[in-house]
């Protein structure tokens, strides 16, 4: 019997939980759906992700509104995924930034990449019609970005740290409260999502860079908030194994369908249940075996090409 395509049949509303990580520090979870969070300056806020439409947007920054009342003059990208960030037109944020790469990749796949994931994931976009458009940074970086938070809040500081879930991943980091806002480079207790991923780059040197900075609390692209250095570790750990895995299995593979079929066998018994795994593997392995085999640059995914793939691995 065919899968369903993608999170085409899931259609389940998820419960979302706000936390307070810290005074002034909030995260939205919600059982595998993309996470987002805020922080407060001294007479400003800080907001982390954006969401697939303004509606669902405006729904999360409700509940944030019973917390605190700041106007918002930053909102940070920390990539170009449609679901991170259509929604930005609701924050009427003052700035709103991305990294270098980030904006490229707007420039370069926005549109398309706007269409596949529209058809991949339905639910997550609330009311599409409510998208103005592409959503376009209006300050880059290509190392660090350090916002002062006033007062004795300290920094909040983005930083890139090479390339890994895609080209032009960030990270936000509280260095007073060792709290990270990782995006996807890092998932706690979900499956990652590497079709426009760089495996090698990420599994290593990148993810070995997020967990220099020490974090005591991390909140991933997806899945639960890591809490303790235990907590951070694992999550760290988890991702770096969902990553080495595939390499492995992938690379003793001599065709698409033998690699597919190698990872998915090696991978379910660990990650199978978690939110995502079947919808993102034929997409990451197709990436991979791309990359292992001198594709440079991830292929641009088109509504189209999603089928194309599906069909092939996951069917």
């Amino acid at each position: 019997m065919a899968k369903p395509f993608a999170s085409s049949a899931d259609l389940g509303e998820k419960r979302q939980s706000l936390e307070v990580l810290a005074d002034g520090v909030y995260a939205l979870t919600a059982e595998g759906d993309p996470n987002v969070g805020a922080v407060e300056g001294e007479d400003f806020l800080v907001c982390f992700e954006a969401l697939a439409t303004p509606v669902a947007a405006r729904e999360w920054l409700t509940r944030l509104r019973e917390h605190t009342d700041k106007p918002i003059r930053y909102l940070v990208l920390s990539h170009y995924h449609a679901v991170r960030v259509l929604g930005a037109s609701a924050f009427g944020a003052d700035v709103i930034v991305a990294h270098d790469k980030t904006r490229a990749l707007i420039a370069e796949r926005g549109e398309q990449d706007w269409a596949s994931e529209y058809a991949r994931m339905p639910r997550l976009f609330k009311q599409p019609e409510s998208i103005p458009g592409l959503t376009w940074p209006t300050a880059t970086f290509s190392d660090r970005f350090t916002i002062d938070l006033g007062g004795d809040r300290g920094d909040l500081v983005l930083a890139y740290c090479g390339r890994g879930h895609t080209e032009g991943d960030l990270v936000a980091w509280l260095p007073r409260q060792r709290i990270m806002f990782a995006g996807d480079l890092v998932e706690s207790q979900a499956a990652l999502y590497t079709g426009d991923a760089f495996h090698r780059e990420w599994s290593a040197g990148t993810l070995d860079r997020v967990a220099s900075f020490g974090a005591e609390t991390l909140v991933g692209g997806r899945g639960a908030v890591a809490r303790g250095k235990a907590g951070v570790d694992a999550a760290i750990a988890q991702t770096r194994d969902f990553l080495t895995v595939m390499l492995r299995e992938a690379g003793a593979a001599s065709t698409l369908k033998e690699a597919f079929d190698r990872t998915h066998r090696a991978l379910e018994p660990e990650y199978g249940a978690w939110p995502i795994f079947e919808h993102c593997l034929p997409f990451n392995v197709s990436r991979l075996w791309d990359e292992l085999h001198g594709v440079e640059r991830p292929r641009i995914w088109t509504a189209e090409r999603d089928r194309e793939v599906w069909e092939e691995l996951q069917s």
